[in-house]
């Protein structure tokens, strides 16, 4: 018979885990001087490329610097110059009323693309890549330059619309057209959104439609009360990646409107969107400093509207397990 010393030690070596051996802290140092020396290239990247010419640029926005003369400092006089700037209330003009339409009318037909695109049919892949590939030309320089192509003065679209009676006598140098064919160009690269909509209908569950449709709800229903709050956070991640990707249109702009009299800008300055203007101020009038505030005035407004969207977010996006709503 066993005695209880015995016992109680078999219990205690049966119940109690072998002891884990401390991680020796050189091991730990040496794991995390790896872990430095792996994120070096980017966070030198980060510092050199990012953060160092944003606090240059945030430097000159107080400054008078014109590329050739060292940078004099002169506080808030180039912001001040802003209010007062009849040319900069033209880009601001013209960069909201870009925004304002472009972005709603690009998500409507992404999203009407995407709901077409979303049932099985023959050729289903060929047509998503044939709706996507514009995106992938992206704002280029090549693009820009076949659209001037097309809408300039005698030009091919000009020469279809005259066979139906429409004699606009080409967009561009046109600025009642001018901004519109911009917003335009914006719609027709509708496909990464459509993307973004293709996968956001995946995840709405057939359920929820197959009940409604026995409760007697048609499509138009359906699809105000099922699928679109529960595409809700879809929506909000396209509206506010497109809107921050509006104010900042620049390619198409330049390169379309370089062929409009008066050169970047268009015609009465038509198609003056915020960034051709800071071009302008940087790199033809050599006000750097100008320009600087420019950007850094770009930057604040992009940020407060990010917020109010996000602010804003809350009474309409719908999260799957919300207890709240």
């Amino acid at each position: 018979m066993a005695t209880p010393t015995v016992v109680r030690e078999a219990v205690e070596t049966t119940a109690s885990p072998p002891p884990v051996k401390p991680r020796k802290r050189g091991r730990n140092r040496r794991d995390q001087i790896a872990g430095y020396l792996f994120l070096t290239p980017w966070i030198l990247g980060f510092v050199l490329l990012t953060v160092g010419p944003m606090a240059a640029s945030l430097y000159l926005s107080f400054t008078n610097y014109n590329l050739f003369t060292s940078p004099q400092w002169v506080g808030f006089d180039n912001y001040v110059q802003l209010l007062s700037d009849p040319r900069y209330h033209q880009s601001v003009k013209v960069t909201l009323h870009y925004v304002l339409v472009s972005v709603p009318v690009k998500l409507v037909v992404a999203l009407g693309v995407a709901l077409l695109l979303n049932n099985s049919r023959r050729g289903q892949g060929f047509y998503r890549s044939a709706f996507y590939a514009p995106s992938l030309l992206g704002a280029s320089v090549s693009v820009a330059i076949v659209w001037r192509a097309l809408f300039s003065d005698d030009a091919i679209v000009d020469r279809a619309l005259r066979l139906v009676g429409l004699n606009i006598g080409g967009w561009i140098g046109n600025p009642d057209y001018a901004l519109w064919l911009l917003i335009l160009l914006a719609v027709w690269q509708f496909g990464a959104p459509m993307v973004i909509f293709l996968a956001g209908l995946k995840q709405v569950p057939q359920e929820l439609h197959e009940a409604a449709a026995v409760d007697g709800a048609g499509r138009w229903r359906r699809f105000i009360s099922i699928t679109l709050p529960m595409l809700s956070p879809v929506i909000f991640f396209n509206l506010l990646l497109e809107t921050i990707n509006a104010f900042q249109v620049f390619t198409s702009a330049f390169v379309v409107s370089s062929g409009a009299t008066g050169g970047a800008g268009g015609p009465a300055g038509s198609t003056l969107v915020y960034t051709i203007y800071l071009y302008q101020r940087g790199f033809q009038d050599l006000r750097m400093g100008y320009a600087s505030a420019m950007a850094w005035m770009l930057l604040l407004v992009v940020g407060l509207v990010t917020v109010l969207m996000f602010r804003l977010a809350r009474f309409w996006v719908f999260y799957g397990g919300d207890d709240d709503r």
